[in-house]
């Protein structure tokens, strides 16, 4: 038991050792970038009124995920597949399995972006109808929106949308290996799209989500809030009738009418109450 709890605790300091100079990189990479195509002006997220809530949730949802998503990956090894050894765990999800897993790795990334984007874009969907939006509205209750502000998601908006969607994937053969690349990309362009940058992204913007594009998913409800749910590929949201980015316009106003508490606690309660 003891080695267990050592091994936890490592693990727990290795991703936090890890994910800090990746932060300090975003931190000065999009703060540089905003003083030169801020969306809005004046705003900078170092003095947010609720930085220190955007970064209880920066560090603690990559820990949440990463054990999560284990503890789940072992689960349905073990219910699906009646894989329970140490040993066959490491060769079942090593370099993938299945058809799947014959692919290049390249190959297999592709698949896991569009597949993953698709079934997440309406997970997204179901987050905003009455039964689930209080997990969601905790990540739309940031009035300041800004690269930091990418992680505050409630655990179980973690838990139902990227993790379950991981878990289902990897399960169906593709390689964990994809995140060596894709690990980097998904925090680098969480953060980007959250950005307080005024980049449309041109003609480009059916293709990649970019800063504008989501900026206006966190406005209020009968402007763009309830549109541009795609996470990566706003393609979808052309083909399902929910893009939304006016020309010659930008969105200003952020947050929602629900009384959400600012601290991370709090938040983390807010759902249940």
């Amino acid at each position: 038991m003891l080695q267990e709890f050592v091994a936890v605790i490592q693990g727990i300091g290795h991703t936090l050792t890890k994910g800090l100079p990746i932060s300090i990189a975003l931190g000065l990479v999009f703060t540089a970038l905003s003083f030169l195509w801020a969306c809005n002006p004046g705003q900078v997220w170092w003095r947010k009124r609720v930085l220190v809530t955007d970064l209880c949730y920066w560090f603690f949802i990559p820990l949440f995920s990463r054990y999560l998503r284990i503890g789940l990956l072992v689960a349905g090894a073990a219910l699906v597949f009646g894989i329970t050894t140490e040993a066959g765990l490491i060769e079942f999800y090593d370099n993938g399995h299945g058809p799947l897993a014959e692919y290049p790795l390249w190959v297999q990334a592709i698949m896991f972006l569009v597949v993953g984007d698709f079934l997440l874009y309406w997970i997204h969907r179901g987050f905003h109808r009455p039964r689930m939006w209080k997990f969601h509205a905790v990540h739309h209750s940031s009035e300041e929106v800004d690269w930091i502000s990418a992680a505050r998601f409630h655990p179980v908006n973690i838990f139902l949308g990227s993790v379950a969607v991981d878990v289902i994937l990897l399960m169906a053969g593709i390689s964990p290996n994809i995140f060596l690349f894709l690990g980097p990309f998904t925090v680098a362009h969480s953060a980007f799209v959250h950005a307080n940058h005024n980049w449309t992204l041109g003609p480009f913007k059916y293709v990649l989500a970019g800063p504008v594009f989501h900026r206006w998913h966190h406005t209020a409800a009968d402007r763009g809030g309830s549109r541009n749910f795609a996470a990566t590929f706003p393609i979808l949201d052309v083909l399902f009738g929910t893009f939304y980015m006016p020309a010659n316009e930008r969105p200003d106003r952020y947050g929602v009418a629900d009384p959400v508490p600012a601290g991370f606690g709090d938040q983390l309660l807010y759902p249940f109450k």
